[in-house]
């Protein structure tokens, strides 16, 4: 593992740091983007045709107000749409339900049943943007909203395109909302790769997140190992099943980065990302395609970095953050607003973020070469560092016998929580230096205008919710869960069934409690 010795001359990883790098220290330098293994990029051409897409994350209060939103940020020039959820959408509870008191769209837009679906995507052309969701553990759910709204719409599933998160594996290591034991969602999470290949071909089912292992205190070596191991998990999940090989689903598979204030390190990570994803799908899986073994990735500038102190240098930490994920080779980026810290990010601030991006894409040049920083000496040997310390956190998860018994260990877990002790040492020493606010602050701030939810909007979602179940046809719902029910305890693929359920009227919270009475509910094991 990295050591801690001389700050000064290591990453935030703790990877040590030469003052001067020479030819001899990257002899893995060289290959062209778009070849295996796509250290350079996934693409040949890279930005020269196509630019990355701009995916704004977007979702608070009502699936009106969120609908409001997606459709200024298109007119701003977004491409696609990232919906963010509420916390009981997130964890399978309606608006109407007690649990969700006080939470109903505060950090994300409320989606219980079809019909807040429907408003929240009325008028989008789903047939022509994408659409990301940040979901989980109910994921099933909202994609079979999804799927059913687009039937609805005389849409073909074959022409929708999109992104689900779907990572349940990184919810027990580090974000921490589940519902079900992991064998259990690891299942479900099969079952949509298994259904999505063959009945929406077009449609990522499984975002394979670092993002929050980054968020929750690990470094970029342990938020690139355990990534990639819980995409381990899933390909061997599903071509254990007999049914399909690493080729028929490996296109489809992305993964989700988080991109923080170490300009170097995170450029190598996404490159050492793809190389050592190529080398899995092909040596481990047996994946002939170059196409299954070529890691796409969205990335997001790191929340965890933003300060609520001094919140405008935000802005100058997301422009460095985003900047390095473009030279790293992302396929679509999210960055963050200044005011996130605060409160959920008004119109404004959430422009500025936008135009950030845009300023990058369109007056930096940047995007006119392919992989400009490749064959920088510092950046191949730190590329080559990053991926050697990876691998090793990999060998020993497989020695645990794979990420689901590495978890149960707590293995993953433990290793973030004292990777975030060592950065908050550090930080209260004041080794590591945030501007604004160990180093460089001022004793009192003008506040700045933020967004805030009114308690109304919780009242009018109850209200609807209970309005939907009332005038819904009840029995066909009942018979409907009932399918799920048999599916979830058969072992049938749970899709087919959840489409015809929310089709007709079961909501979230409703196919939630199957799973729990099914799957059971997971606690956690506390290991820490």
């Amino acid at each position: 593992m990295p050591n801690d010795e001389n700050p000064n001359r290591k990453t935030a990883s703790g990877l040590p740091l030469k003052p001067i790098y020479a030819a001899t220290d990257a002899p893995q330098a060289g290959g062209a983007a778009g070849a295996y293994p796509f250290l350079r990029g996934p693409y040949e051409t890279m930005y020269l045709e196509r630019g990355w897409t701009m995916r704004q994350f977007a979702g608070f209060g009502s699936p009106e107000d969120t609908n409001q939103r997606f459709h200024f940020l298109l007119r701003q020039g977004q491409q696609g749409l990232s919906t963010a959820f509420d916390m009981p959408t997130l964890m399978g509870f309606d608006a109407d339900h007690p649990r969700s008191r006080g939470e109903v769209g505060r950090e994300g837009v409320s989606v219980s049943t079809i019909e807040d679906m429907k408003i929240l995507f009325d008028e989008i052309p789903l047939a022509d943007v994408t659409t990301s969701m940040t979901v989980n553990c109910t994921a099933s759910v909202l994609l079979a909203m999804y799927l059913a709204i687009a039937e609805e719409r005389g849409i073909p599933w074959s022409a929708l395109g999109g992104t689900i998160q779907n990572d349940m594996l990184k919810e027990f290591i580090a974000q921490k909302e589940w519902i079900s034991p992991p064998e259990p969602s690891v299942r479900v999470v099969a079952d949509m790769i298994e259904f999505c290949a063959k009945e929406v071909p077009r449609w990522h089912p499984v975002s394979i997140s670092g993002y929050h292992i980054r968020e929750a205190g690990a470094t970029a070596v342990q938020e690139l190992a355990f990534t990639l191991a819980d995409g381990i998990a899933y390909v061997e999940e599903v071509v254990g099943r007999g049914r399909l090989e690493a080729d028929d689903f490996g296109h489809r598979l992305s993964f989700f980065f988080d991109v923080h204030n170490d300009f170097l390190e995170e450029i190598a990570k996404l490159r050492a990302a793809r190389r050592l994803w190529a080398r899995i799908m092909r040596e481990r899986f047996g994946a002939k395609k170059d196409a299954a073994c070529r890691l796409r990735m969205h990335a997001q500038t790191a929340g965890v970095t933003l300060t609520a102190q001094q919140p405008l240098n935000n802005i100058v930490r997301v422009a460095l953050q985003a900047l390095a994920g473009v030279l790293g080779g992302v396929q679509s980026l999210h960055t963050n607003s200044f005011d996130e810290t605060l409160a959920l990010p008004t119109e404004e601030s959430v422009m500025v973020a936008l135009r950030t991006q845009q300023i990058i894409a369109e007056e930096s040049g940047v995007a006119n070469v392919v992989d400009p920083l490749g064959g920088s000496y510092a950046l191949e040997a730190l590329t080559d560092s990053i991926e050697a310390e990876a691998q090793t956190y990999i060998d020993k998860i497989d020695e645990l016998g794979g990420m689901v018994p590495a978890i149960a260990k707590g293995f993953p877990q433990l290793e973030i929580a004292e990777s975030a002790y060592r950065e908050q040492k550090a930080f209260d020493a004041k080794e590591k230096v945030i501007v604004g606010v160990n180093r460089y602050d001022v004793p009192e701030e003008r506040p700045i205008d933020t967004l805030h939810i009114p308690m109304e909007v919780e009242e009018r979602q109850i209200a609807r919710v209970r309005r939907f179940k009332e005038n819904r046809d009840s029995a066909r719902a009942r018979e409907s869960l009932e399918e799920v029910r048999a599916a979830a305890t058969s072992g049938e693929n749970l899709m087919p069934p959840l489409v015809r359920a929310v089709r007709h009227g079961c909501s979230v919270g409703e196919i939630s409690d199957v799973y729990r009475a099914v799957f059971g509910e997971y606690r956690d094991p506390a290991h820490i």
